[in-house]
């Protein structure tokens, strides 16, 4: 946006001080006068028996020798207010031309530069800190975004050339098995459309771009294990469920989703044969609570840090129709801090993974 070239803060301030300076001086002079009024008689007086002139000056002397000093008075108060004004303005704003600098050198898609301005806390201080920290926000979200976008770039590359390598097979082969090459390709779409809805609902939690509902994730726990009960006994994992009734505020559609990655994720990453899954809600006085755990492999505490990551795989993750596309706990983390909630991934200390999901509570009685 374009605006038309106006005064500088700089200069205006340093105007507002000479005004000030000379406001004050003015009525300091005008004090001065009003006093000496008092003492001055309008007209002569002398002294009776001394021949000579008058005794007192009158209030035209008064004024004769009082003006031109009150004037050499303003002038130098005038120049004293620009010159110290211009320089306390500059002194003033001297935090906020680093800002300002700071602010251009963002601009221009810098975003490690940083303010670090010294000295103790006031006004221009505190912004600079928010600012930095803004910044350091802002370069952390950009790098995300361009490794979330490399990933994605290279997930959605894999199908796209196993199918090009497909067909380039049967083109150069007329007599192959189409029925295998027609199979094979399903699967691959099947990814590939798995894995463009994840990142839909990913970059929809990412936005807000929700509405907000009073629901109860207690019915979504039972709901996420009454659905994958087929998939944990077609891998030998049972799961139980148990908790207390957890009113909270948010999208019915995506708290639904988090729960059932959640209890997938438990299902998938589990022993071979003979696993469990516990899913457990609870409420507290202002939070409700979401716990998965899953018995499996032990997990570094490094490791498990990772793992809401977009397209981080898990120690052992093979590519088998219910893998997934790795986007599972990173759906989980967005959504969770989608609704201003916290996300917590701890490892068992007899294998396996702890998922905890805090939300803020709602009233009971509006659940509904």
């Amino acid at each position: 946006m374009t605006r038309p070239r106006g005064l500088s803060v700089r200069l205006k301030l340093t105007f507002s001080y000479a005004s000030f300076l000379m406001v004050a001086g003015i009525l300091l002079l005008a004090t001065v006068w009003v006093f000496l009024l008092r003492y001055v008689p309008d007209r002569t007086r002398t002294v009776p028996g001394l021949p000579g002139g008058p005794f007192s000056p009158t209030r035209s002397d008064l004024l004769d020798a009082f003006v031109p000093r009150a004037v050499q008075a303003l002038t130098i108060l005038l120049v004293f207010g620009l010159v110290g004004g211009w320089l306390l303005a500059g002194r003033m704003l001297g935090p906020l031309t680093r800002i300002t600098d700071a602010t251009r050198v963002a601009a221009a898609g810098s975003l490690s530069h940083r303010i670090r301005l010294e000295g103790r806390s006031d006004e221009f201080r505190e912004l600079a800190d928010a600012f930095d920290t803004m910044l350091a926000r802002l370069e952390a979200h950009v790098a995300e975004q361009q490794r979330f976008a490399a990933n994605a770039s290279h997930e959605l590359r894999t199908p796209l050339a196993i199918t090009q390598t497909l067909l380039d097979v049967a083109r150069k082969d007329p007599d192959s098995d189409h029925g295998e090459l027609v199979n094979r390709l399903q699967d691959v779409n099947t990814r590939a459309i798995a894995l463009t809805e994840a990142l839909l609902l990913l970059s929809r939690a990412d936005q807000r771009s929700f509405s907000r509902e009073h629901v109860d994730l207690s019915l979504f726990a039972e709901d996420a294990a009454e659905t994958l009960l087929p998939v944990a006994e077609e891998r030998g994992v049972s799961i139980e469920t148990s908790g207390d009734t957890t009113p909270t505020v948010g999208s019915p559609a995506l708290l639904q989703q988090m729960t059932t990655n959640l209890v997938h994720n438990a299902i998938v990453h589990n022993l071979p044969r003979g696993g469990t899954v516990w899913v457990t809600t609870s409420a507290r006085s202002d939070t409700v609570v979401l716990t998965v755990e899953n018995t499996g492999e032990p997990l570094s505490h490094q490791l498990v840090a990772t793992f809401a990551e977009p397209f981080q795989r898990g120690a052992g993750r093979t590519r088998t129709h219910h893998a997934g596309v790795g986007l599972g706990l990173a759906i989980v983390d967005s959504i969770t801090r989608a609704h201003d909630g916290t996300l917590t991934l701890t490892p068992r200390p007899t294998g396996g993974l702890c998922v905890t999901v805090h939300l803020r509570a709602a009233a009971p009685h509006t659940v509904g």
